[in-house]
């Protein structure tokens, strides 16, 4: 793991840090491991996800937890109805608790959400890239979930032009944690996907590797981080965890390692 974050216990409860935020002050945020909920396998034990065919009471207790382990009241994340896209919900207090506790209640159609509010923004993944940005100047939040589709679409960049935009945030005073997720060590796509890594990025050829003919190892970090700075967001105020979620199964999630049966990890941040 990065040195830009850290590993947190609470009990058996166990989460992952950003220490530039911390340091900052001024918001709690936490991406989940798979420790300290209490679901039964192919689930256990801290699946966040309703959708995951997981059984909802579980998963209700499961968000109690890691709500109330970072001082956050369980009924109050917004959550989002990810459909690998690129569409920024902007996110007010009076949203408080769309989809927090049960799965209909989500924001339709967003893949990012930002606020001023204090209001926790929570998204999920099970492989997916997720990103936290926090601009401390104008006390502003966001969270992205950026897949393959979503890098290409660069959903993490729209949300911090999201941000200035609405906001009037600065992208050089955003932090930006990039959570756990595949890495490029196993994140394999076919002709198809390389194409549209083509056509978003000049540089395509520094975020994939070639394995066999058709094959390549796709850089998800790397992809989402250079947009970040071509956005203006400062490379030393991005933060990679560098933990492969299908490398580390005892500890995360991966809808890819577990064969497309697997629970969900969050990705949390709000203002203090």
């Amino acid at each position: 793991m990065s040195q830009g974050f850290k590993i947190n216990k609470q009990g058996d409860l166990i989460y992952f840090t950003v220490q530039n935020f911390t340091e900052r002050g001024g918001v709690v945020h936490a991406f989940s491991s798979r420790h300290g909920g209490v679901s039964s396998p192919p689930f256990a034990s801290l699946n966040l996800g309703f959708h995951t065919g997981d059984e909802p009471g579980a998963v209700k207790e499961n968000r109690k937890r890691f709500c109330t382990a970072l001082g956050i009241d369980a009924a109050e994340p917004v959550t989002a109805e990810q459909v690998h896209a690129d569409r920024v919900q902007v996110v007010t207090a009076s949203q408080a608790g769309a989809g927090a506790l049960d799965l209909t209640g989500s924001l339709p159609a967003a893949d990012a959400m930002i606020t001023r509010d204090k209001v926790a923004l929570m998204a999920f993944f099970a492989d997916c890239v997720p990103l936290l940005i926090y601009d401390p100047r104008r006390k502003a939040v966001g969270v992205a979930h950026s897949g393959w589709q979503g890098t290409v679409l660069e959903v993490g960049r729209r949300t911090v032009e999201a941000m200035v935009r609405e906001f009037g945030s600065n992208p050089a005073d955003c932090l930006v944690g990039i959570g756990p997720s595949i890495g490029p060590c196993c994140y394999e796509v076919d002709e198809p996907v390389v194409e549209k890594v083509k056509a978003s990025f000049p540089y395509w050829q520094d975020l994939v590797e070639e394995k066999a003919p058709g094959r390549w190892n796709l850089d998800l970090w790397a992809a989402n981080r250079q947009s970040l700075i071509e956005a203006g967001v400062l490379a030393e105020n991005i933060s990679v965890s560098g933990m492969c979620t299908r490398c580390n199964q005892d500890m995360l999630f991966s809808y890819r390692g577990d064969k497309g049966v697997s629970g969900r990890l969050a990705a949390i941040i709000r203002l203090v």
